[in-house]
């Protein structure tokens, strides 16, 4: 079977750190808390179209403590 767009991507754990610019430990904790879905597949794979909903599922979020998540709040002028 052949793959004709790259919205198949399968992504591993180390790949999705490198992408989000975060430690591999901080993306386990992401999926471990259910914040970031994955499949097993040998490995934890994320698959592209899924990490793309939790950009947009969590933008304008504080995720630096995976247990206490909160809206940024920007200054009003």
């Amino acid at each position: 079977m052949e793959v004709k767009n790259d919205e198949n991507i399968i992504y591993t754990m180390k790949e999705v750190s490198k992408l989000l610019h975060i430690s591999i430990g901080y993306t386990y904790k992401l999926v471990n808390k259910g914040l970031l879905p994955a499949i097993k597949l040998g490995s934890l794979k994320v698959r592209k179209e899924t990490l793309i909903n939790f950009l947009k599922k969590y933008e304008g979020y504080d995720l630096s403590d995976v247990s206490n998540i909160v809206l940024l709040h920007s200054k009003k002028d």
